[in-house]
């Protein structure tokens, strides 16, 4: 999930449901490593071993019940900056495990991205659920169809949605269906 759905209500209504999660924390979310030991402090303060590094450190976010703990991970990023993950899966021990995990975010944020540039499902104006329900469900099958179609022609789906109408147009062109004529 994305750093916006990092809040305390969020995370623990996922932990309630037995489920893992991975969540980036902002540079300045406060944390403590120390047991109590010191005051919160912001996420990109945190001095790390190198095995902290490899292996991750146990950390209680602010505000959260006192005892509550996560796994923290430093992860550099391909863009040379740095991401802190946090999870609730306190037996992971691999720096290199998370970042793959966290990896997993990027297709849902494409997919949602996908979903509402070429399919319209944030337009749908019905009032009744049942509406709501089938137009939802009718763009997550053209999303699939789409999707299915730009894997087998080697193109993207945005590519496959743009070229829908191309043959269509070329025939209007060279042989219009309807003839305007000027005085």
């Amino acid at each position: 999930m994305d750093a916006w759905y990092a809040s305390m209500k969020v995370m623990k209504a996922i932990e309630k449901l037995s489920k893992i999660y991975y969540v980036p924390l902002k540079r300045n979310r406060l944390v403590n490593d120390t047991n109590g030991a010191q005051p919160h402090q912001q996420v990109k303060d945190l001095s790390w071993t190198q095995e902290e590094t490899r292996q991750g450190k146990r950390a209680h976010i602010n505000k959260f019940p006192k005892g509550h703990q996560v796994k923290l991970f430093w992860i550099a990023s391909s863009n040379g900056g740095t991401e802190y993950i946090a999870t609730n899966d306190l037996s992971q021990s691999d720096a290199d495990a998370t970042k793959q995990e966290y990896s997993v975010r990027w297709k849902i944020e494409q997919f949602h991205r996908e979903i509402k540039q070429v399919t319209g499902i944030g337009d749908c104006q019905c009032r009744k659920l049942r509406a709501q329900r089938n137009h939802i469900a009718c763009c997550f099958q053209v999303w699939a169809c789409l999707n299915r179609t730009a894997r087998a022609l080697g193109k993207t789906i945005y590519d496959v949605k743009d070229s829908l109408l191309d043959d269509y147009l070329r025939y209007q062109l060279s042989n219009p269906s309807i003839i305007f004529k000027t005085a």
